[in-house]
């Protein structure tokens, strides 16, 4: 679901991003007066589950690939408008560091992974629940882990959705004299099944497992480390021992990064100018390059795709992860920093 470098033409990646600048701001406004000062920090824990999520391809029907990206679930632990600034951090960090996802199409991919994804995830949770007591996990059963998983799947595939209507919009909107697309060359009629039918089938359901799995561990473990016992106005414990089955379960899926390689093939949309011209789609070859995927704008990354020239590529695969878990709570802990004197939402 990373919208690549060139696929969206430069008018549409300027709209999404100023889309997304409200949007951002709201966020962080909202996210400042009702997060508590102690789980600040802990965010960056969040971001790591969404950023390990994306690592752990799946092959999904057509033979392309697929991730969950975790935004219902930082929804789920420190509220949608956070998840919101947790998902977009770790989608630059994506972008800039490892090329994974377009610099230029950083809007879009925040518009439907940190935007779309959590706040329906989370919407669908909240009206699945109503007004159950959710501030223990005795009270509640499994209805939360059902609510969980629907809000998750749905958020999920309403954000590809979104990103299959962006790419299939961009040959209607931008041709060259010869009526070829200068961008993404697939219609909405090729764009939105070629999207949605690996997505309800199977992305969808991976999306939910990872979710429910991680939400069903921290309630267990961490209850306090849940926006449903912030809103109900349980006092967290501050005590950091109570977040060590967290940070192992994040050091084991560190660990388990490489499981990604096994999925073979590119995921839809995301093939590079090289490769896009031989793609065949309803029994047919493109033909051709667009032009602006062929001389486009790029930027050379540190790790592209999760790679370093020379080393092997399982090392290689765990080491991007590492980097990308440590800058995640190394950032959010500097976030946190100004806020220590900062009292605590009521």
């Amino acid at each position: 679901m990373h919208i690549p470098e060139n696929y969206l033409s430069p008018v549409s990646c300027a709209v999404m991003g100023a889309a997304m600048i409200p949007v951002w701001i709201h966020a962080v406004k909202k996210t400042n007066r009702e997060l508590p000062k102690e789980k600040l920090p802990l965010l960056g824990a969040g971001a790591a589950f969404s950023f390990l999520a994306m690592m752990f391809n799946v092959p999904l029907v057509g033979g392309t690939t697929g991730h969950a990206v975790g935004g219902t679930l930082i929804a789920l632990l420190f509220g949608p408008n956070a998840a919101c600034i947790a998902v977009s951090v770790a989608l630059l960090l994506q972008a800039v560091i490892f090329g994974d996802g377009g610099v230029l199409a950083f809007g879009a991919n925040c518009f439907n992974m940190a935007f779309v994804l959590p706040f329906v995830g989370y919407g669908v949770y909240k009206l699945i629940m109503g007004k159950q007591d959710m501030s223990s996990p005795q009270k509640s059963g499994a209805r939360p882990y059902v609510a969980a998983f629907i809000g998750s799947y749905i958020g999920l595939n309403v954000a590809a959705l979104c990103c299959a209507v962006e790419f299939g919009i961009q040959p209607m909107l931008f041709k060259d004299a010869a009526g070829n697309a200068l961008y993404c060359p697939y219609d909405l009629g090729v764009a939105v099944p070629a999207m949605m039918i690996p997505h309800l089938a199977v992305a969808g359901f991976v999306e939910a497992v990872f979710t429910v799995a991680v939400f069903a561990l921290v309630r267990k473990t961490a209850p306090d480390l849940t926006y449903e016992r912030m809103l109900a106005g349980a006092p967290a414990s501050g005590k950091k021992k109570h977040y060590v089955p967290v940070f192992a379960l994040i050091a084991v899926l560190i660990a388990a990064s490489p499981l990604g390689l096994l999925a073979t093939g590119t995921a839809w949309g995301e093939w590079g100018a090289d490769e896009i011209a031989e793609i065949v789609t309803d029994g047919k070859a493109l033909g051709y390059t667009p032009t602006g995927l062929e001389t486009g704008w790029s930027m050379d990354v540190p790790m592209p795709d999760y790679t370093m020239e020379g080393m092997n590529e399982t090392l290689a695969y765990i080491l991007s992860a590492v980097i990308g878990v440590a800058l995640l709570i190394i950032i959010f802990k500097l976030i946190s920093i100004p806020m220590k004197g900062r009292r605590n939402p009521s």
